[in-house]
Order: structure tokens, then C-alpha cells, then sequence
């Protein structure tokens, strides 16, 4: 059954509150400790059905997770508690407590060539730091773009260089997306730009910004502020940890699975390995988050070829921070910059202070600089001496401090951040999910890397919410892969039609392979 994420987590209720005539002995093994599998075994603690959880690494909440170093605490990559689903900020609220959440301003600006940018755009704001000169060579590119526009506007680069002229292009679009993805910006779709910034034009934004536009299509602001628990995102997902475990549930860290065994046609068991020793899990339910091709290689017996292939044709980009502690006044206001400064490799700088004053210390704060990358490349693999030295000099190469106003310096690498699109990528998942629902039923992929969907935390939890709904009886049965986004889940109501998860491009094998 197909059902909307803002309307699928209505039928949720008794999945977190219990249900009649649930199945009592079964027994549900839930793979990794991040906001779906914790959701997961939470819902079925509170159904009377304890779970056993197992996270391979040492901290639970995957990429939402807080790192803590020294007493400062790093989030991975910003994470605002925003959601339009009702049930999912009863959840945190029940699971946190609503005293333990703050609510922040939001504030996110581009910077370029030593200048803070509105974001999303703002006519004005972009012509003061512009200038008149540099502005009016803007236009006229925009206008030149209007009589000639580019011949090929099928990918990222023509499509948007059509709608705001080739300079602006290159100073708002090129360089962040280009960061962000590892392919030049020509090798990613244009229904992707299409998505992102719907209805956006360089003359309608213009329009707007000076009230002129009073007709056309609805261009909405991003949120004004947000929630945010006090030390962190890892906060939530530390509690929710430990309800899991009040209710008779258990959660099992450094504990890797290494084998679900199936017979039958049904997973029985799903085998861990734990400071160097093996044990077996017996499992009527399997709940998977772990990615969805290591869930694959992990069944024995062995996937046929062909959707081993699949699986192994699922690819991810993977991410680090590297946090600097510096004065509090060399911080900013935002919570993060985007940097578009091509001669830097780094992508996004949080202020955590920001985010939480109780994430940083008295006078102090932290700079996140994130940069985005391939597990195994030239950044992944530096030192982590190396990356602060690195981070340091390009915070100083861009002006916004000075080296030796640098006090520490602390490394986080997250691999598979980011589930990638190509376009071999929806038919190898269709692939996997026919051969799961034929050969293990009572195997279940959730959340963003579990179904290798680029889903916010939110949605990873409808998702987890409604595979306990199937393991309490739901009848009919939900379609997990069914649960949609509508329009008005996001912060802006900038994508046309609804689809499941974020938007992310679609990007060819063969660029990402020219890019490695």
C-alpha cells in the first residue's frame, strides 16, 4: 500500500503504544543503531516485543550521531529537527522530552570571494556584494543566456545557466554542487536542477525581491527556525538507546553482523561477531539499516549472481569533518556557510556554537569544515595531522581567521554518508528488493542507507515505524517502499510531484567513474 509519509505515520500508533493480538516469543534482530533501527526496536519494546540491536560501531545514531573529543561535542553534517509528520515529533518528544530540545534560528549563508551571500538568494543583498559592475555583467549574461541560451540544456550546468546566465552559474551553482557530488556539474542530470529550484528564474526572483510579483507560481522561504536537542542529535538517539534497553531490549555495540542465514525461505538467524568471537542471533524478524549492499553479501546462503551485481553496483558518497576550536568571537552566526570558493577543497563550514551553546565551552567554539569525498582518496586517507593543517590553512586562505587563532583541531570520517544515484541505481535496487521479498520476507531494509535512499531522519523513521506496524499483523501489509514525500514535506515547496526521499541527481557510471 502505497502512503505518504504526511499520512503514513498516522497508522504508527499502535506500532509505538502496542498492539492486540500480536504474536507473543517472536523474536526481531534490528541491524545498526541509527534513527531507524533505534525506532524500530523502540516501537517494539513498546509493543511488548523486545528487539536485540546490533551497531557495529561504538556510538549509536550512525550519521546522526554526536562525536565528543575532549569535552566538545561535533555534529556530522547539521542536523535540524524539522518534520511535518505529527507522530514523528510525538516520538522525540517522548523519547527526549520536549525540555531537552532548544529552538534555534535558522541562518545559513554562500560564501564567495570574502563575501556572505542570502541564502536562498537575494536579489539586493547579491548586487551590494556583487557590486555594479560585476552585477551588470551579470545581467547581461543573463540576457545574452535569454537570446542564446545553451544548446544543451539536459544536464545540470545548461539547465541552469539557461535561468540565471553563465556568470551567476559559476558563482552560485558550479563549484558547491561540484563539491558535493565529485562530477563536474555538466555530467549531472537537469530534472535534478529542475527539482531543486522549481519556478526560480534570475527574472523572477528579481521580481519578487522588489514586490513586482504579485502573480506566478509560489516560491516558499525555507523555515525560520528549528528544534535541537541541547548536546546534539546524538542525544535523542543516546535515549532512545536506553528506553530500548528499560523495556528488556538490548543494544549490542562493536558487534558487526557477518552472516543472516536462511532456510526455508526465511532468515533464521542472524550471526555477529564481537571482539574477535562469533555468536549466533536466532531471528523470526530481521530489521535491516545496515547498506543495502552489505545486506545483500551478507545472506547465506549466497544471493544468485545476478543480484550480488546489484548490490555491488550501489554506490555511496562518504564524508568528514575536521573540527577546529577557536575564540568565540571567530565564529559566525549561522549554523553553516556554504563555500563556493573553487580554490578550496572544503564544502561547508558549521559553527556548533551556533547550533548549541552546551555543544562548545565558555569563550570557545567549534568550526566544522566538511568536506566531501570518496572513501580511500587523497583527503579520506590524510593524516589527521594533515587535515587540520589543511583546514586551518584554507580557513585562513579564505579569510575568515587567522592560523594561530586555531587551539585544536579533531578529525571525524563517515563513510557512506550519501546513497548515490546513477542510472543503474533504480534498477539494481528493484533488482535486490524482488529477490529479498521472494527468497528472505521476514528481511526488511529501512532508513536512508538501509533502503539506499537519500531520506532525512524523519522519513528513515516512518520507515522503521511502519516495519513494525508489518511485524505487529498490519493488514493490509504497508509497502515500505511505497512511502512517499509529498510536496509539502520539505522545508520549501520547490519539487514538482511527490517521490521517496530527498532529492538527490542521478549521476552516469561513467562521469563518476572519469572523476575517481
Amino acid at each position: 500500500m502505497s502512503m505518504p509519509v504526511t499520512n503514513a505515520a498516522m497508522a504508527t500508533d499502535s506500532a509505538l503504544h502496542g498492539a492486540e493480538g500480536a504474536p507473543g516469543g517472536a523474536s526481531t534482530v534490528v541491524i545498526g543503531a541509527g534513527p531507524a533501527g533505534l525506532t524500530a526496536a523502540y516501537a517494539l519494546g513498546r509493543a511488548g516485543r523486545a528487539a536485540t540491536v546490533v551497531e557495529a560501531s561504538d556510538v549509536v545514531g550512525g550519521i546522526s550521531q554526536t562525536v565528543e573529543r575532549d569535552g566538545w561535542r561535533f555534529d556530522i553534517g547539521g542536523h535540524r529537527f524539522f518534520t511535518k509528520v505529527p507522530e514523528v515529533e510525538q516520538l522525540w518528544d517522548e523519547i527526549l522530552g520536549a525540555e531537552e530540545f532548544l529552538l534555534r534560528p535558522r541562518m545559513s549563508r554562500i560564501f564567495y570571494k570574502g563575501k556572505l551571500y542570502d541564502y536562498p538568494l537575494q536579489p539586493l543583498n547579491a548586487v551590494r556584494n556583487l557590486g555594479i559592475i560585476e552585477s551588470c555583467r551579470c545581467i547581461a549574461s543573463y540576457a545574452k543566456a535569454r537570446v542564446r541560451p545553451p544548446r544543451d540544456q539536459s544536464n545540470f550546468e545548461g539547465w541552469v545557466a539557461a535561468r540565471f546566465g553563465w556568470r551567476l552559474y559559476r558563482t552560485f551553482f558550479k563549484t558547491y554542487t561540484e563539491k558535493v557530488w565529485g562530477v563536474d556539474a555538466s555530467e549531472i542530470q537537469a530534472d535534478w536542477a529542475a527539482q531543486r529550484i522549481k519556478n526560480l528564474s534570475l527574472m523572477s526572483a528579481a521580481t519578487t525581491a522588489l514586490g513586482l510579483r504579485r502573480r506566478g507560481p509560489k516560491i516558499t522561504s525555507l523555515i525560520e527556525e528549528f528544534r535541537y536537542p541541547k548536546y546534539g542529535p546524538g542525544m535523542m538517539w543516546e535515549a532512545a538507546r536506553d528506553k530500548v534497553e528499560s523495556m528488556g531490549g538490548e543494544v549490542r555495540m562493536r558487534t558487526e553482523v557477518v552472516g543472516i542465514e536462511r532456510r526455508d525461505g526465511r532468515a533464521v538467524s542472524v550471526v555477529v561477531r564481537h571482539d574477535g568471537a562469533r555468536s549466533t542471533l536466532p531471528a523470526d524478524h530481521v530489521i535491516s539499516s545496515m547498506p543495502l549492499s552489505q545486506l545483500v553479501n551478507s545472506i547465506r546462503p549466497s544471493a544468485p549472481d545476478y543480484v550480488v551485481a546489484a548490490a555491488n553496483g550501489l554506490r555511496y558518497r562518504d564524508f568528514l569533518t575536521v573540527a577546529l576550536v577557536v575564540p568565540a568571537e571567530s565564529g559566525f552566526a549561522d549554523n553553516w556557510i556554504y563555500i563556493h570558493d573553487p580554490g578550496v577543497s572544503v564544502g561547508r563550514i558549521q559553527n556548533f556554537g551556533s547550533w548549541s551553546p552546551y555543544m562548545v565551552k565558555d569563550g570557545r567554539t567549534c568550526l566544522g569544515l566538511e568536506y566531501f569525498v570518496h572513501e580511500g582518496d587523497r583527503l579520506w586517507s590524510m593524516p589527521d595531522a594533515d587535515l587540520i593543517a589543511l583546514a586551518t590553512s584554507e580557513l585562513k586562505q579564505l579569510g575568515l581567521l587567522a592560523a594561530t587563532e586555531v587551539e585544536a583541531g579533531y578529525v571525524v570520517r563517515m563513510p557512506k554518508a550519501y546513497p548515490t544515484y546513477d542510472e543503474a541505481y533504480a534498477r539494481n535496487v528493484q533488482t535486490i528488493r524482488d529477490w529479498l521479498e521472494a527468497a528472505v520476507p521476514n528481511v526488511v531494509p529501512v532508513g536512508r542507507n538501509g533502503m539506499h535512499r537519500y531520506n532525512n531522519a524523519d522519513h528513515s523513521m516512518v520507515t522503521a515505524m511502519l516495519a513494525v506496524q508489518n511485524i505487529l499483523g498490519a493488514s493490509p501489509a504497508h509497502d515500505l517502499w511505497s512511502v512517499n514525500v509529498e510536496q509539502d514535506y520539505h522545508e520549501t515547496d520547490v519539487r514538482p510531484g511527490a517521490g521517496t526521499g530527498r532529492d538527490a541527481p542521478v549521476i552516469p557510471l561513467k562521469a563518476r567513474q572519469r572523476a575517481a
